[in-house]
């Protein structure tokens, strides 16, 4: 009995550990801050400290509502975030675009391409967020 009760108690601070140990998904607001403002700029109107260098400016994410007719097309901000569509201002086709560099990131843990696609919809979330009129 007491060596189960050794057990059970060792094996509830293991897993409590391990719990502790899980990283908290990062927010759509910082993947945009790490992986789009060096281009899109902080505030997302296409004036980050890259653009200047870019053959074509970058676009202000805050009017993609407003181009799109007064709609916000979900899959087609996550295509080219993930790197479905091309887009010429992120190179040619075998640069990494983010859905790779995403499931690169994520290679060690499970479900990577899973996790990797939610990176997109998170951003895709945060771009709607910031959407002006």
């Amino acid at each position: 009995m007491r060596r189960l009760l050794a057990f059970l108690t060792l094996l509830v601070l293991f897993l409590s550990g391990c719990a502790r140990e899980r990283r908290t998904p990062p927010t759509g607001n910082v993947l945009y801050h790490r992986f789009c403002a060096s281009c899109h700029g902080m505030d997302g109107k296409g004036d980050g400290p890259v653009a200047v260098s870019l053959r074509r400016p970058p676009p202000d994410l805050t009017t993609l509502v407003r181009r799109a007719g007064g709609r916000f097309d979900e899959a087609e901000v996550m295509a080219v975030i993930n790197g479905r569509r091309v887009v010429a201002e992120h190179g040619p086709r075998e640069m990494p675009v983010w859905g790779v560099v995403f499931e690169e990131e994520l290679k060690d843990q499970p479900y990577t391409q899973y996790t990797g696609l939610l990176r997109s919809r998170v951003l895709a979330d945060y771009l709607r967020s910031i959407q002006q009129e």
